[in-house]
């Protein structure tokens, strides 16, 4: 069963210290600061979720051997 969502605080500031700079690197490549900055934003929130998903631990995927099923369906 999913749980509810919830942005991390951990997974909140990598992804704006990602969308920063991927922003900013845009924006000087495309010569186009605007759309570098709509980029970042975008990208930035993509890997606020991404890794506060991944950082998450699941209540019926925490026993003590998780790392052995590797693959697997966490079982």
């Amino acid at each position: 069963m999913a749980k509810k969502f919830r942005f991390t605080r951990n997974g909140i500031a990598t992804g704006i210290g990602l969308g920063v700079a991927m922003g900013v690197s845009l924006g000087v490549a495309l010569d186009d600061f605007a759309m570098g900055v709509a980029l970042g934003v975008s990208m930035g929130l993509a890997f606020a979720i991404a890794f506060s998903s991944a950082g998450r631990n699941d209540a019926d995927n925490s026993d003590s051997d998780a790392g052995s099923d590797i693959g697997g369906d966490g079982n």
